[in-house]
């Protein structure tokens, strides 16, 4: 395996804990039509641009009442208020500080809007602030949302010069299926932090239960100090 030299986080159900909101705002919108979210639902939305998963919504629970914008923003008004308390994931502000502290060009690539991002970042700027850039889902170089590979190729041609010798010196991490996706369509390494729930998992380099069991040294990136 290629040394790592950059390293590309994905935000949602990676470094913020933000899946568990997403599900009671999305099921609060649909309640009103006795429709039900569930878990193998999401796994079709997860990591897609936000309108394009309310039209899957949509038309997988047979919702004509609503256009999948106005789903969108229905269920954003009510994620909105839920933003400011999402916590961080376990194990990730450590990871994002040692990288960080060791000169490894980091960055976010997130299938959120701008708007979004902000919002769910406004409680976590100090860490956020350790990327050298992040590439949203509304950036006009992102033409295809995750499973395409778009936002991570995006992404490599922003970090600074030197820049990674090939993709497969950039690793990833997701715990979304469309992310992991568009990480092998990059041909980028990855690294796969699943929701437990999950049951078929793409071919991701490694699968961990938590950023907590990451081993830096596998992927040739500096030890964590004890």
């Amino acid at each position: 395996m290629p040394s790592i030299t950059h390293v590309i986080f994905d935000l949602d159900g990676l470094i913020l804990d933000t899946e568990s909101l997403y599900d009671a705002a999305i099921q609060k919108t649909i309640d009103p039509f006795g429709k039900i979210y569930s878990y193998e639902l999401k796994t079709q939305l997860m990591g897609r641009k936000y309108v394009n998963s309310m039209e899957i919504l949509r038309q997988n629970l047979g919702i004509t009442e609503l256009t999948a914008q106005q789903l969108a923003d229905q269920s954003l008004a009510v994620l909105y208020d839920l933003f400011k308390t999402c916590n961080l994931k376990p194990g990730a502000e450590r990871l994002i500080r040692h990288l960080d502290s060791h000169n490894i060009p980091i960055c976010i690539a997130t299938g959120s809007s701008t708007a979004d991002f902000n919002a769910k970042t406004s409680s976590h700027g100090d860490l956020i602030s350790l990327m050298k850039f992040v590439v949203k889902s509304d950036d006009p170089e992102v033409k295809h949302g995750k499973p395409h590979p778009d936002i991570f190729q995006v992404a490599m041609s922003r970090f600074e010069v030197p820049g990674p010798a090939s993709p497969q010196n950039v690793l990833v991490f997701e715990d979304a299926p469309n992310g992991i996706k568009a990480a092998m369509a990059a041909g980028m390494c990855s690294v796969m932090v699943p929701d437990p729930r999950l049951k078929d998992f793409p071919e991701a380099t490694e699968i961990l239960k938590s950023l907590e069991e990451f081993q830096p040294t596998k992927y040739g990136l500096p030890e964590y100090s004890s």
